[in-house]
C-alpha cells in the first residue's frame, strides 16, 4: 500500500491477506459510501481507511485473549466505527470470524501515549496483512484508548 513499508514486513509466501476476503462486496461497497457521506474523504481514502479496519478488527479477533492492549489511532477508528455502528452487517462480520461471538468496543476515555498504535501497526503487519503505514503514523502520538490490560479493541 506504501512505499514505507519497513523491511521486516515483506508479503509472505503466497501473499499479503486481502481485507476484502473478509467482507461481501455488497458490505464493502456500502461502507465505502457510508464513509464517504459521513468523513471528509473520497473513495480513495474511505477505501484505505476500511481495508486497514478490517486488517485490525480480523487481527483483534484472532489475537483475542492475548492480552496485547492493541487498537488503531483515530483516523482508522473512523472506519471502525462506521462499520460498528452499522450493527446488522458488524453483527455477521463478528459472528462469522469471532466464533459466533461479538467483539465489543471497550475504549477509555483519555488517550494513551505508550506506543500501542504504532504496536498495533506492527502486529497486524505481523499477521498477514499489508499495513499502510502512513495512515498509522498519522496517529503514532494519539495512542488508542483501549482500556489497560484488556482485548478490547
Amino acid at each position: 500500500m506504501t512505499a514505507t513499508t519497513p523491511e521486516r514486513y515483506q508479503a509472505p509466501q503466497g501473499g499479503w491477506r486481502d481485507p476484502r476476503s473478509f467482507v461481501d462486496p455488497d458490505v464493502w461497497e456500502r461502507q465505502i459510501a457510508l464513509l464517504v457521506r459521513d468523513q471528509p474523504w473520497d473513495t480513495v481514502m474511505a477505501e484505505r481507511c476500511f481495508g486497514q479496519a478490517i486488517a485490525y478488527l480480523i487481527t483483534a479477533m484472532e489475537k483475542h485473549g492475548q492480552r496485547l492492549e492493541i487498537g488503531c489511532g483515530p483516523l482508522i477508528d473512523r472506519a471502525v466505527h462506521g462499520f460498528i455502528l452499522d450493527t446488522r452487517n458488524y453483527r455477521d462480520f463478528c459472528a462469522k470470524y469471532f466464533n459466533g461471538e461479538f467483539l465489543h468496543h471497550v475504549p477509555e476515555i483519555a488517550f494513551k501515549v505508550d506506543g500501542s498504535v504504532q504496536k498495533t501497526a506492527h502486529v497486524v503487519a505481523g499477521n498477514g496483512f499489508e499495513v499502510d503505514w502512513s495512515l498509522w503514523e498519522a496517529d503514532y502520538a494519539k495512542c488508542t484508548p483501549c482500556a489497560p490490560g484488556t482485548d478490547c479493541h
